[in-house]
């Protein structure tokens, strides 16, 4: 399991881009016998309209792109889960993590 501390996250989702605003988020990549998965943890977002907005939507698919705090960059598509009351949200990935 490695873990990345991101410097820039934006999501995008049915055409409006976002970069969201937040006080810590971190990259989680698991490889386990040559499997794959990867997922986003982000703590302090202060957009509390779009957290309420994937809150009350089906539809929480986002594509995705980032920069990690040592500079590495990367695309991806994921599903936000919010947690409004606690002002944080998790991007399951889904597929290829573009980049890494």
């Amino acid at each position: 399991m490695d873990t990345y501390l991101l410097a820039e996250l934006t999501v995008t989702h049915n055409g409006i881009s976002v970069k969201l605003d937040y006080t810590q988020a971190q990259l989680v990549v698991v490889t386990d016998t040559g499997y794959r998965l990867w997922y986003i943890d982000i703590d302090g977002i202060t957009q509390s309209s779009l957290l309420h907005m994937f809150n009350e939507s089906e539809d929480i698919r986002v594509d995705l792109t980032g920069l990690t705090r040592d500079g590495q960059s990367f695309a991806a598509v994921g599903y936000f889960h919010p947690n409004v009351m606690h002002q944080a949200a998790a991007i399951r990935g889904d597929g290829e993590l573009q980049g890494f």
